[in-house]
C-alpha cells in the first residue's frame, strides 16, 4: 500500500493490516528457514510497510494527546 492510502485508513483498519502483515512475515521467515522462500525481498517490503503503519498510528496517538492537553 502507498503511504497516502495508509493515511486515509482508520486506526482499526491499520491495526488489522499490521496483524495480517506480521502473520505473513512469520510465514515467510518459516519458509526462509526451510529454504523454500522464492522472493526474499518480500520480507523487507513487509517490514517497511509495518513500520509505516506503526508510524502513522503513533502520529495519530500523539496528535490526540496534544488535543487533550490543549
Amino acid at each position: 500500500m502507498k503511504i497516502k492510502e495508509l493515511r486515509e485508513s482508520s486506526v482499526e483498519e491499520l491495526s488489522a493490516r499490521r496483524r495480517e502483515l506480521k502473520q505473513e512475515a512469520l510465514n515467510l521467515r518459516i519458509q526462509q528457514q526451510s529454504g523454500q522462500l522464492e522472493n526474499p525481498a518480500r520480507l523487507t517490503q513487509i517490514r517497511k510497510e509495518i513500520a509505516r503503519i506503526e508510524t502513522i498510528i503513533t502520529e495519530r496517538s500523539h496528535a490526540a494527546t496534544a488535543k487533550k492537553a490543549a
